[in-house]
């Protein structure tokens, strides 16, 4: 199943469920929000889950771009991408979450064909100021589907303070063999899908209270399930990447793990761009200039001669498209050569820089957090021109 297939049968599905379908919003958040992109779905809906009337009405159902910083580490294994899609329904006020799981259970069962055999939830074991989920547990097992119980894993909030809850999370088998062990055991469970009930509003001092409205927010990765769907084994493999798989290896030989972060951080600066945001020393231009100068780094280490000019128009025309952006594909290659060039005049002085005395030993992490904070030398790059 291609990832527009999956799109418009998940879409299709919550419709005929009486959900209205909204426009998912860019990467920035809606102003006030403190978060420098779009990380879920729920963050353009944060004033409806605060009980603000929706126009379209209290069941919801959209596809949203994201971006998590907090995964930039991450990216190169199996399931992790800088920006992604996440299929996500919402209820305001209206359906609780039992019913969630069930439609859930049934559009990955019956509308997209899976085994149940290869399934397994997670559910809220309860705490020492709030119960355990039963209704959820009451609903998988009734289902028939396996559960495991946790504390941490299974209770959601946005923050310190705000809407919080219980969550059921749904997982997927990867594996070669028959499903075996759980999922906070056998990293073969790939979490594909969350729904979380927003139940409750911790206060400063750490509290819980009722919430007036108890709403339920689901997301579900897009490129995550379209890669399993394809019995790829990883997301890198799924359709949405084909054009990358295509041409990038021609044109920059790469091994695997700095395939998958050039790939990934090139399309996800394309979609920053296609966005709105220009490199910058801080906020959201700067997660755009690290993006750029991780990439480099990486082509650079084997071949300086490589650069962005390189990258085919094809990949940029594809990303802009797939994100429904509209800005020009020439417009989004000379910003990156202009980065890239930025970049290349950093490097001439970080080699000045690296050649004082204080620099010629062994470095400390002292030093190497001067080098970035004063200079804006990464890690990396720090190491390869010491070895040049």
């Amino acid at each position: 199943m291609k990832t527009e297939q999956l799109v418009s049968t998940f879409i299709e599905y919550f419709e005929e469920r009486a959900h209205r379908r909204i426009v998912g919003s860019t990467l920035l958040p809606p102003p006030g929000d403190p978060v420098l992109f779009t990380t879920s779905g729920m963050h353009p809906l944060t004033p409806y889950l605060e009980g603000r009337p929706h126009p379209l009405g209290r069941r919801l159902v959209n596809v949203q771009r994201c971006l998590r910083t907090t995964d930039l580490e991450e990216v190169g294994d199996a399931t992790h991408l800088t920006v992604f899609e996440m299929l996500g329904t919402w209820s305001l006020g209206d359906y609780e979450g039992p019913l969630s799981l069930d439609w859930g259970y049934g559009l990955l069962t019956e509308g997209l064909g899976i085994d149940p055999g290869l399934l397994h939830a997670t559910v809220f074991a309860g705490d020492s100021q709030i119960g355990p989920d039963t209704a959820s547990l009451q609903l998988w097992q009734d289902r028939g589907v396996p559960v495991e119980l946790t504390v941490e894993d299974n209770w959601w909030s946005n923050g310190p303070v705000g809407p919080c809850g219980p969550d059921s999370e749904i997982f997927l088998w990867s594996g070669d063999c028959p499903p075996e062990s759980t999922p906070t055991r056998d990293d073969r469970w790939v979490e594909v899908w969350n729904h979380v009930m927003m139940t409750h509003r911790r206060l400063d001092e750490g509290s819980l209270v009722p919430l007036p409205q108890r709403n339920v927010d689901t997301g579900l990765g897009l490129e995550r399930l379209a890669s399993l769907l394809q019995g790829k084994s990883s997301v890198f493999e799924c359709d949405v990447f084909d054009p990358w798989h295509r041409l990038v290896p021609t044109l920059w030989p790469l091994d695997e793990p700095s395939l998958r972060l050039v790939c990934d951080h090139l399309r996800s600066a394309i979609v920053v761009l296609g966005d709105g945001v220009r490199p910058a020393n801080t906020g959201r231009g700067y997660v755009l200039r690290r993006l750029v100068r991780r990439v480099l780094t990486v082509l650079w280490r084997d071949d300086p001669s490589r650069g962005v000019d390189d990258l085919p128009v094809q990949l940029v025309e594809h990303t802009l498209d797939h994100f429904r952006q509209d800005m020009r594909p020439g417009d989004v290659l000379r910003l990156l050569l202009e980065e890239e060039r930025r970049f290349r005049r950093l490097l001439e002085r970080g080699r000045q820089v690296l050649a004082r005395p204080r620099f010629q030993g062994r470095l400390t992490e002292e030093d190497f957090h001067y080098l970035h904070d004063t200079h804006g030398l990464p890690r990396e790059m720090v190491t390869s021109l010491r070895q040049e």
